[in-house]
């Protein structure tokens, strides 16, 4: 074609198809996994090449790696490192050297001095060329498997996560003995569930799991026991997690101020084992808490099961996963049983023919053929009367193979032996055909062994339990002190001249009621403006019960009012208006107590402006006599008199407490 002949394509058309080949490569052929056997494309690969050079004996991971190369055209690096990965699941490949250590984080060794070979489970259940369908390679040059003829769910036993344009995939891994019950739980057609389980150990709350889709949520939580008051110690950490980076989150926390360590110890080998000491004073519980709220020692995952099905990804709940596998090894093992089942009446048809053959003496009736074509006709005359007693046609084929046997064989032949071998081939079809009509049951044996086989040590880890999120604003250490500049109205830690009003963290909110009524709730900060002379600043702590005690006037003129309330539900930033009315509302009195009946003890007395005819200008008035509401009541009439100022009323009149803020 030439030049003036090709049609103009846009630089639009090319980046989209070019785009979308792209994506859709590394969507099928490296990010995501196929729902068959569970592998991407670089560890079916692998495990394709050991299999392709299993002698029983350990190879050189580079040597595997480079017979990989003939499959996967993307480099011994890539090949390498999802090779170590496949070995540290302890499932598919049995490792030797140094491959690295999934909770201190530590490489593997490189390749030239590591070894490796299949697993015998490996091969129980990937390989079966009989059952596998096959591709050629990149270059044509070899074939090899769509998908492994796997016959156990190694999609959620080993887990896996992968990125790829526009989608992501994070399959968790999940307990061995579990998939085999749970696998025998759906062919029985029995309900089922499945959790995840992590080498690591660790404790896990999965009652939002959702089957591992999308908005699903796992939290996970290192063992921390407490050896004395003084020592925490670590021995398993959450799943993907290491031992160094644990220790490093729980030294920043300490250096932040939001727990309180004296040293950290690290004595990890074969299993986990950090050593926290605490300083004199500490509490173990709080700081255990802590420890989850603020480091490593508590994670939380967000699952995301898709799958290749068709060619297309998919999103796929675990428990679905589990059901298409169960199925599949079904599946598997009856297409098994029909090749066997043919080949055992393949070698029965022939066993028999041989017999045949031999003891009728048929071979002499070649004797005097001088044609090819006459020996296939006198042979094939001379079992026409016993093809009755055979299962199928005898073809040209079977004749030809009844000349290559070797005199020396017709010679020595011995019926009775002929007849047991026989025998024992209709019994053994007899026990293939069984097993064809009861294929649900065979599967559900074919498990079974699998868990007795390599069930051993592989039970679970994780402990599944239910827990609440730690109050980060509970567990925190107050190491700051908040100060309040009452004259200009700034509040903050960094205020270190001003008036102190109490120890807080950085992650406590504060509430402030102004006297003209409003209350706001802020978060804490070194230098936040609160408002010129607040009536009261304190720390806002939700769980405390406080009751607030307040007598106002609404608006300039108007009536003034005591009411008593708790603060409730706040919208951090938001105003509120305590003191209800037109503008110009003034707080005579504010105070704050730790429970409703100390506030139902507070008594004040309301003083009056002197007025004409009015003569009782202090009057008592007690809080107990109203009932506590929520904080946007209007409240009770005092009086519709003006007021000068409120003060609490001496001991003899009231014995409650309470902090005072009068009105000039």
């Amino acid at each position: 074609m030439s030049q003036e002949e090709m049609p103009e394509v846009s630089l639009r058309d090319m980046y989209s198809d070019y785009f979308l080949d792209y994506a859709s490569y590394v969507i099928l052929e490296r990010a995501v996994p196929h729902i068959d056997d569970g592998l991407k494309p670089v560890q079916r690969r692998i495990l394709h090449s050991m299999d392709e050079m299993d002698d029983g004996r350990y190879n050189k991971v580079a040597n595997i790696v480079g017979n990989t190369m003939k499959y996967h055209p993307h480099g011994d690096a890539s090949i390498g490192d999802a090779m170590v990965g496949l070995g540290q699941k302890d499932l598919l490949i049995d490792t030797q050297g140094n491959w690295g250590n999934v909770l201190t984080g530590d490489r593997a060794a490189a390749p030239r001095y590591i070894e490796a070979r299949l697993t015998p489970f490996a091969k129980e259940i990937s390989f079966n060329p009989k059952t596998t369908d096959w591709t050629p390679s990149y270059d044509g040059r070899n074939k090899e498997p769509v998908a492994l003829s796997m016959k156990f769910p190694l999609l959620l036993a080993q887990g896996v996560e992968g990125i790829a344009v526009g989608l992501a995939c994070k399959i968790l891994p999940h307990n061995f003995i579990e998939l085999i019950d749970a696998s025998i739980s759906a062919l029985r057609k029995e309900p089922y569930s499945l959790y995840p389980d992590f080498p690591t150990g660790g404790i896990m709350d999965a009652s939002d799991y959702r089957e591992g889709l999308r908005g699903g949520k796992i939290r996970v939580r290192a063992k921390v026991d407490i050896d004395s008051k003084k020592l925490l110690r670590i021995t398993e950490v959450p799943f993907g997690v290491t031992t160094g980076g644990l220790m490093d989150s729980i030294v920043a926390a300490n250096e932040k101020g939001k727990i309180k360590i004296s040293k950290i110890e690290d004595n990890t080998a074969a299993n986990a084992d950090i050593l926290v000491h605490l300083p004199a004073g500490a509490d173990p519980e709080i700081t255990r808490d802590a420890l989850y709220a603020f480091t490593d020692c508590g994670v939380s995952i967000s699952p995301n099961a898709c799958v290749i099905i068709d060619g297309k990804p998919r999103f796929m709940g675990v428990n679905d996963i589990l059901k298409h596998s169960a199925y599949l090894t079904k599946d598997l093992l009856q297409q098994e049983l029909e090749i066997k089942l043919g080949e055992l009446n393949d070698k029965w048809h022939f066993s028999s023919l041989e017999k045949i053959f031999i003891e009728n003496r048929i071979y002499r009736d070649i004797e005097e053929c001088e044609t090819w074509e006459a020996v296939i006709e006198a042979i094939d005359k001379g079992l026409k009367p016993f093809k009755k007693l055979l299962k199928r046609e005898v073809t040209q084929d079977d004749i030809v193979r009844l000349t290559e046997i070797r005199i020396k064989r017709i010679s020595k032949y011995d019926s009775f032996k002929a007849d047991e071998a026989i025998r024992v081939l209709e019994e053994n079809i007899e026990e293939v055909e069984k097993n064809l009509r009861n294929l649900t049951r065979f599967t559900i044996r074919y498990f079974e062994n699998l868990k007795k086989k390599f069930g051993k040590g592989r039970e679970r880890k994780t402990v599944l339990q239910e827990f609440e999120v730690v109050d980060r604003t509970q567990v925190v250490i107050a190491n700051e002190t908040l100060y309040v500049d009452r004259k200009n109205g700034f509040a903050g830690f960094g205020l270190k001249k001003e008036e102190a009003v109490e120890k807080c963290s950085e992650l406590d909110d504060v509430v402030v009621f102004n006297s003209d009524g409003v209350m706001k709730v802020m978060k804490v900060a070194e230098k936040f403006f609160v408002g010129k002379r607040p009536l009261h600043i304190a720390v806002f702590r939700k769980d405390e019960e406080k009751v607030y005690s307040m007598i106002y006037r609404e608006g300039r003129d108007g009536p003034v009012r005591a009411k008593r309330f708790k603060i409730g539900g706040v919208t951090r930033e938001k105003e509120y208006e305590i003191a209800k009315g037109p503008k110009g509302s003034r707080v005579f009195y504010f105070a704050v107590h730790d429970s409703e009946e100390e506030s139902s003890n507070n008594v004040v007395v309301v003083h009056l402006k002197a007025a004409l005819r009015l003569r009782n200008l202090a009057r008592p008035f007690h809080f107990g006599e109203i009932a506590v509401k929520g904080r946007g009541v209007r409240g009770n009439l005092v009086t519709k008199h003006a007021v000068d100022r409120v003060v609490r009323a001496p001991k003899d009149l009231s014995e409650g407490e309470g902090d005072l803020f009068q009105g000039k």
